[in-house]
């Protein structure tokens, strides 16, 4: 064991170590925001709907306002996306010049994904007492579909490097006679790609929705800040336990498909039936298992749905081919973290559900609004941990069974690749702290206009020169569109 370890690591390129940390960082930054841009444009036509079917100016008000986030996210993400794109060709020009034109059109459906989305935006952030509200309404509708669009090219692309297929080989071992089909609807694709959409969904609207949970929780228990929570929570904890049986459905499909990636989820060493369940855990070099809570059979029941069930185990293949006992233990930590999580929102919107349906009425309990303002931060765990689990147990294949990542890296200096990683982290800082002080900016704005007394008011109205948000001085007669496009006001904070 000892020597293989020493072998693989003497033929691993120095520069292999600075380009997965670089990578690693870059996907680890950007995907905190595509929650916002894969799901924020429906939750917000929702609440739109909501504002012009009822004619309620407070719905109008937070939809017009999660617009104006969901484009500074959209602005930022630009900027985080793009390097991400400049990465795989500069970062793996070993996988992009074999593969590319295999599994490349992904990444062309997300770029045509992007543009139209970006125009969307601007005519919806315009639309504002520019259009009629229905009109407005339905010219936003295309939106989220962009956004599902744009999700659908990039998982094509992560599916095919999963379970690649489409083609075949040449005698130089090249790819030939693509099948664009086949490349894009792997066998994994349906599972993963359900599996993350909803993720996004669930992961926005609980963060939508604990940014007024929190606001309650500080006494602010307006209308306003009630709808906030209402509208987007109510998605997320519908959308819940459908994300459940999602997930063991993409657990089930890796075990078919990749079954070295799932002895890594569920640390199995030797192929087997009756196989235990460990929750953490840690994998020794050796196939021991340190720590962790062992329940007899159950991976073999979860697997297949009885105890013979025979799991393959990491052995099955030599250890160059495999996750190794480090990686194994990451996997199965970031995949026991997010059936963690996803099983406590599970008793979340339970508790939620039983208010509602016995009641309609909001739990009255600050625990369940303490458990609601952490449920989003919660979810953006479960992300991370999610695409944990997909790269880190696919090593050492950046194509699996086709490709190593070590095939696939640049020859640039690692010297040179560690300052980018450097370089990258501070501009990061720099971008992700310009974010947040926008949006705390934008918060506040909102807060002093929706507290100031009109009639005490001297000055003009805060949001009177900014384009987002519903202005609270009345218009000219001449300059309103028609009842319903919120020009309304209400009182209560933003949070």
């Amino acid at each position: 064991m000892i020597g293989t370890v020493s072998l693989l690591a003497a033929s691993t390129p120095p520069q292999l170590l600075p380009a997965r940390e670089l990578m690693a960082f870059t996907l680890a930054s950007h995907i905190l925001l595509v929650p916002f841009g894969v799901a924020l444009p429906f939750i917000t036509l929702v609440m739109h709907h909501r504002g012009l079917r009822r004619d309620d100016p407070v719905a109008l008000k937070l939809a017009r306002r999660w617009s104006a986030v969901m484009a500074i996210q959209f602005a930022v993400g630009v900027v985080t996306g793009t390097v991400l794109s400049f990465e795989l060709g500069l970062l793996w020009p070993g996988m992009m010049g074999r593969w590319g034109d295999v599994f490349g059109l992904g990444f062309g459906v997300e770029a045509w994904a992007f543009f139209l989305e970006a125009i969307l935006i601007a005519i919806y952030l315009y639309g504002w007492r520019r259009l009629k509200p229905w009109t407005h309404f339905w010219l936003a509708v295309p939106l989220p579909l962009t956004a599902l669009l744009g999700a659908f090219g990039i998982i094509a692309a992560n599916s095919w490097m999963n379970t690649p297929q489409g083609f075949e080989l040449d005698a130089n071992g090249d790819p030939v006679q693509v099948d664009v089909r086949q490349a894009i609807f792997t066998p994994i694709f349906g599972a993963e790609y359900w599996h993350f959409v909803v993720a996004m969904f669930l992961t926005a609207g609980y963060l939508v929705a604990g940014v007024y949970a929190t606001g309650w929780l500080r006494g602010r228990r307006d209308r306003y800040h009630r709808l906030g929570f209402t509208v987007p929570f109510t998605v997320a904890a519908i959308l819940t336990p459908i994300q459940f049986m999602l997930g063991d459905s993409a657990a089930r499909a890796v075990f078919h498909k990749q079954p070295i990636k799932f002895a890594a989820m569920e640390i199995v060493w030797e192929t087997d039936t009756h196989v235990p369940e460990y929750l953490f855990g840690r994998l020794n070099s050796d196939g021991s298992i340190s720590g962790g809570i062992r329940i007899p059979q159950l991976d073999s029941i979860l697997a297949g749905f009885k105890p013979s069930t025979k799991v393959t185990g990491l052995t099955s293949v030599p250890a160059s081919d495999r996750p190794t006992a480090v990686q194994a233990t990451i996997v199965h930590w970031a995949f026991d973290i997010m059936a963690t999580i996803g099983s406590l929102l599970i008793l979340l919107a339970l508790w939620y559900g039983w208010c509602w349906l016995r009641r309609r009425d909001l739990p009255h309990s600050r625990w369940f609004f303490r458990c609601a303002a952490i449920a989003g931060a919660a979810c953006l765990v479960t992300v991370e941990c999610g695409w944990i689990t997909t790269e880190v147990g696919r090593q050492p294949w950046i194509v699996y069974n086709h490709m190593r990542v070590s095939e696939a890296v640049t020859d640039t200096r690692a010297g040179s690749l560690w300052a980018m990683l450097g370089i990258v982290m501070a501009v990061y800082v720099c971008v992700f702290g310009a974010f947040l002080a926008v949006l705390l900016k934008m918060r506040t704005r909102w807060r002093i206009a929706d507290e100031a007394d009109p009639a005490a008011r001297t000055g003009p109205h805060p949001e009177n020169d900014t384009p987002y948000g519903p202005r609270g001085e009345p218009e000219p007669a001449g300059a309103r569109t028609a009842p319903g496009d919120g020009s309304g006001d209400s009182t209560g904070g933003a949070s």
